[in-house]
């Protein structure tokens, strides 16, 4: 049975996708800590981070600092925070955050509650 985050890929249900290439998907968390929080996976499913091989590993990484240019170009911030949880979706992701307080990346706090026209404002944003 494919993840949730497989069924973003395979396009069969929605996210608010704000970058994508052959291997690599960057999209709104519709659960977020702070505006501008973006999940970024790899295409293929692999359930932990670290069992990715090297090359994966290392081009995610790259795909995510480019997302990260852009969510602090668009959302001002001290920083981008990353974060490796791992434990909502069995499906690798790291969570980019813009933060100006190590709070930022509280887990435990209450997300923020953004309606579907405030998350496509956040995605178009990140778009441009």
């Amino acid at each position: 049975m494919s993840s949730l985050f497989t069924k973003i890929v395979n396009r069969e249900i929605p996210a608010h996708i704000v970058a994508e290439n052959d291997q690599f998907l960057a999209f709104l968390d519709v659960f977020p800590l702070r505006r501008g929080h973006v999940l970024v996976i790899p295409k293929r499913e692999e359930d932990n981070i670290f069992d990715l091989t090297d090359t994966e590993m290392g081009e995610l990484m790259i795909f995510a600092k480019s997302v990260a240019k852009t969510i602090q170009d668009k959302f001002p911030c001290k920083k981008v925070g990353m974060a490796v949880v791992g434990l909502e979706v069995p499906h690798a992701h790291v969570h980019l955050i813009p933060i100006n307080e190590v709070s930022d990346m509280d887990f435990k706090q209450e997300k923020l509650k953004l309606t579907n026209e405030e998350l496509l404002q956040i995605a178009d944003n990140l778009r441009k």
